[in-house]
């Protein structure tokens, strides 16, 4: 099972080598996939390009990343979806979380989503009950992290590979 991790909207595939490595160490195989700029809507065909048996890899990224991954597997069944601080709503606009969040109830594939409880992307009180609309989902919360996993990643990488394991990935 290959996982396929896509950049938040201001990052590069670059970045996304902190949870590259942490995988591979795992044994994990992870392809990065990089997006177009613009609405997440527009960048899907992109990632779909990018991943070669949809229904046999987990797909997922950081924030825009995340979102793009999100959308992907509300519309393609794919194996299962990580998605490291999903942007929930703009910094100051909590209203976005309904829209941004409209397609999980069609995503069927296992969910795990990491995210700080300080991120200013994501109220944590919204994303909490924004994951009720996901069939079938695990939220890691950490007090006082911001939007990024990189203050945790040990613990991050730790549980997506439990996570990758359990689906026998």
């Amino acid at each position: 099972m290959t996982v396929y991790l896509a950049p938040g909207a201001s990052g590069t595939v670059a970045g996304l080598r902190p949870q590259v490595v942490g995988l591979r160490r795992s044994g994990v195989a992870v392809t990065t996939v990089t997006l177009p700029r613009g609405r997440a809507e527009r960048a899907v065909p992109a990632y779909r390009a990018s991943v070669r048996d949809p229904a046999a890899s987990i797909v997922g990224g950081h924030s825009f990343g995340g979102r793009v991954a999100s959308l992907l597997a509300a519309e393609t069944p794919v194996a299962g979806l990580v998605l490291f601080s999903y942007p929930l709503h703009r910094p100051g606009h909590p209203e976005q979380w309904d829209e941004r969040t409209a397609h999980w109830p069609r995503i069927a594939c296992p969910v795990l989503l990491l995210s700080g409880e300080s991120d200013p992307f994501a109220r944590i009180d919204l994303l909490r009950t924004a994951v009720a609309r996901l069939p079938s989902a695990q939220l890691v919360t950490y007090p006082g992290v911001r939007h990024g996993v990189a203050p945790v990643l040990p613990d991050v990488m730790d549980r997506v590979a439990t996570w990758l394991g359990s689906m026998g990935g």
